[in-house]
């Protein structure tokens, strides 16, 4: 099928539809110069009645709304006449002016009148009921109006993202233009999210040089950068120059000189690490050394035992009806003791019972703790298994968007610290460095601290490994178990997850337990078994509902993986009804009633809970249920646990359905029943922290479906990719 081709549409806005204002998108009804009214749809920030538009797009059919135009680009024409003008005015596109202020202006100053508001705005007061402060206010809002659309039009001319002007305008307002001329790479702000391809194309059609300064410092801060993307928190410096010489096709003295200026500038830090010399972004090295300081410091902090410790551990064990192991009672003992603990070990090995102790000790020392994990699903685990409310580190240090930079803050550091005696964190090998670092800020010296993970599991996605550093290091102090307890002993699951993490296929034979594998032979049997266990087989046989049931995949590709699993398991556990309201977005269909997954963070997003509380922000990975979709309105209602969120159309990129996901999407998670697609991908995603990983996600019931050779390869790829990071070396100087 032949592409479609772009064309040009020329009219003027009758009416805004709908308008998102933090990024732009609308919903236009456009009289076009044929005569007709069509429907636009596009990244069109502040759109007003009676302003005229040249669009540039493509025609699409919409399930709802029919045909409509899809703008990828265009041109704001300012409206010329002065009935125009009033009707533009009028829409209150100006703070300050409605339509009978509108229409003694126009009567004054006809159609110069947006000539006077942006060159004369204080020509403004002549009009009768505007005072000159009035007058100072709309033309300032007028000249905001005016920016937006030079910025708009300047992108446009560039082909640069219409999104990007939006974000780029709240970072450098009206002097953005101007401010980009004399450096495109300004662009390159991390806030901003632009592709350094298009920034760089940007910048060649305006006349930079390959080895012009601002290009080599741009690049050379771009390969920092997007190598966080891979967990690094450094780069040797000789990788970095090679890697920006090729980014960029120059040589590598231009690089070189850029790495100067920006170590000259305290942008770069560079150190010895092992004999080699390394860069750091100053806000990762920053952070890698602030968490070795503090990490050292909670280690050499030592309390006398409380009275009557031994009496205290025995009244923790009566309360947990359980009979601590050696290791188990040292473990608690040294909680009471010292300023930082370590507790490592897989699955059935008593890392929960030792947490419940600590509790149950902290209690009787009339200690304060606060407990936290990475992600939503984590800290809600936390709860259940603990008994005491927990919340994500980033609740709990009170997280959100600066008004005024649009950059994430806490509000919780080293001038508000935590109240607590003791702070615990749970699922530590998630935790990356910078999420680390400012946990760190906010916890007061003196206070006790306790880390609990597994490092065998999946590496944090942002950069850094703390949590293994810290264990690799040999220097902090840590409990490390060993022993699978009788009782996990009889589990199939925490049995085979030791295996697998061990090099030691799993015991896939075994049909009377808690693990079983079915064989497919070919990928869409393989899909067709994971829908048939999770509509009717696990329900119907095992009480198992399909709401307790999670479908993980080390890939979204494929028949087998999390894309087409998705669309196959809604269509069998949420099939189209009358009833029930739809939007589509991209690939996929949203349904009232359909599991989905928020796949990043966003601290504004406001909800309540049915007790009135209400607070903001839902983070990556946390899942939910599409409880409504209102079309007229444009916004879905979706209920996260106990907490209710209403997302508008523009944010549907922001979630993903949520029927199956990938085992990265899981970590921190567990869940009663775990149907696992094993057929194939790529070697670096079929490795055995991916398969350890996701057997430790079953509470209750694990069965993989597809290839015992891919189950085998993944048990025997125990390669894991390098990141380069210092915080085991600081550990142990």
């Amino acid at each position: 099928m032949a592409e479609q081709e772009l064309e040009i549409l020329q009219g003027i806005i009758a009416a805004v539809v709908y308008q998102n204002y933090d990024n732009g998108y609308a919903v236009l009804r456009l009289n076009c110069e044929s005569g007709q009214t069509v429907t636009v749809v596009g990244t069109i920030p502040l759109p007003s009645a009676g302003e005229r538009l040249m669009v540039t797009g493509k025609w699409s059919n919409h399930s709802n709304y029919g045909r409509q135009f899809e703008a990828e680009f265009l041109e704001r024409l300012m409206p010329q006449t002065a009935q125009d003008i009033l009707t533009y005015l009028s829409s209150r596109v100006v703070t300050g002016i409605g339509p009978k202020t509108a229409a003694r202006i126009v009567q004054k100053f006809g159609d110069q009148t947006l000539t006077v508001m942006e060159r004369e705005p204080h020509r403004l007061a002549e009009v009768s009921g505007i005072s000159e402060n009035k007058a100072r206010i709309m033309g300032e809002s007028f000249r905001l109006q005016v920016g937006m659309r030079q910025l708009m039009e300047f992108f446009a001319l560039h082909h640069l993202p219409a999104e990007l002007a939006v974000k780029t305008y709240k970072l450098y307002g009206e002097q953005a233009i101007e401010l980009l001329y004399d450096d495109p790479y300004l662009l390159m702000d991390q806030e901003l999210e632009a592709p350094f391809g298009a920034v760089d194309r940007f910048a060649i059609e305006l006349g930079i040089a390959a080895d012009d300064h601002r290009r080599t410092e741009a690049g050379v801060l771009f390969e920092l950068q997007y190598n966080l993307t891979a967990g690094h928190v450094f780069l040797p410096q000789d990788k970095l120059t090679a890697a920006t010489a090729q980014l960029l096709n120059i040589d590598t003295a231009p690089i070189t000189d850029a790495i100067e200026r920006l170590l000259e500038c305290q942008k770069l830090v560079r150190d010895q690490l092992a004999g080699i010399t390394v860069l750091y972004l100053e806000q990762l090295y920053e952070a890698e050394v602030c968490c070795c300081r503090r990490l050292k410091e909670f280690a050499k902090t030592a309390y006398e035992p409380p009275r009557g410790l031994e009496k205290k551990l025995s009244a923790a064990a009566s309360a947990g009806h359980v009979q601590y192991s050696d290791t188990q009672a040292q473990a608690i003992r040294a909680a009471a003791t010292s300023g930082l603990l370590i507790i490592t070990g897989g699955p059935g090995t008593g890392k929960t019972t030792i947490l419940q102790g600590v509790l149950s000790l902290y209690r009787q020392m009339d200690l304060k703790t606060v407990l936290c994990a990475p992600t939503g699903r984590a800290a809600k685990r936390l709860t259940e298994v603990t008994g005491q409310e927990a919340s994500t580190i980033h609740r709990l240090l009170e997280a959100g968007i600066d008004p005024h930079s649009g950059k994430l803050v806490f509000a919780r550091d080293c001038q508000n610290p935590l109240k607590a005696d003791a702070v615990i964190i749970d699922e530590m090998s998630m935790v990356d460095l910078q999420l680390l670092h400012s946990l760190f800020e906010a916890i007061r010296p003196g206070t006790r601290l306790i880390l609990v993970g597994d490092p065998d599991q999946l590496p944090p996605v942002g950069p850094g490994f703390p949590f293994s550093d810290m264990l690799r290091a040999g220097t902090l102090p840590a409990v490390r178990l060993t022993e699978i307890f009788r009782q996990a002993q009889q589990s199939l699951i925490v049995m085979n997850a030791h295996r697998v993490n061990q090099g030691i296929l799993p015991e896939l034979r075994n049909v009377k337990n808690d693990f079983f594998f079915l064989p497919a032979r070919s990928e869409d049997e393989a899909a067709q078994t994971i829908v048939g266990l999770c509509a009717s087989r696990l329900p119907k046989n095992m009480g198992i509902p399909a709401e307790q049931i999670q479908v993980l995949s080390p890939t979204k590709k494929g028949g087998a993986g999390t894309s087409s699993l998705n669309w196959l398991l809604q269509q069998q556990l949420n099939p189209p009804s009358p009833t029930k309201k739809e939007r589509k977005f991209g690939d996929f269909i949203f349904r009232e009633g359909d599991r989905i997954m928020q796949i990043r963070n966003n601290y504004d997003i406001l909800w309540k809970k049915d007790d009135g509380t209400i607070g903001t922000g839902i983070f990556n990975g946390d899942v939910g249920i599409i409880r409504s979709i209102d079309p007229e309105a444009e916004t879905l209602d979706i209920v996260f646990d106990d907490r209710q969120a209403v997302y508008d159309f523009t944010q549907l990129n922001e979630l993903e359905p949520a029927y199956a996901m990938t085992v990265h999407k899981s970590q921190g998670s567990e869940y009663r029943a775990v149907v696992l697609s094993a057929w194939g991908g790529s070697a670096y995603l079929l490795n055995r922290s991916i398969l350890y990983t996701a057997i430790t996600r079953a509470r209750s019931l694990l069965i993989i479906v597809g290839r015992e050779d891919t189950v085998a390869a993944m048990t025997n790829n125990a390669k894991v990719s390098r990141r380069y990071t210092g915080l085991k070396l600081r550990l142990q100087e």
